[in-house]
């Protein structure tokens, strides 16, 4: 089965001008761990992605991929 895109972290944090560290260092998390989250390797979780979504200063469902319905 392919990978499927579930979130948009690396292209949100493109948008706002933050690095990936950025992130890692505001969270207190590993930067192979966002890397992981902005390659779609994993996903993290709903707090966490709330979290991000108020560094990024968006709402929460700009950091996810629509489902197109």
């Amino acid at each position: 089965m392919a990978k499927v895109n579930l979130n948009r972290i690396k292209s949100v944090l493109a948008e706002k001008n933050k690095s990936s560290k950025d992130l890692a260092s505001h969270l207190g998390k590993t930067e192979s761990t966002v890397s992981r989250w902005c390659t779609n390797e994993v996903q993290p979780s709903i707090e966490t992605l709330y979290e991000i979504s108020k560094f990024l200063e968006v709402d929460m469902r700009e950091l996810l991929v629509a489902t197109g319905k």
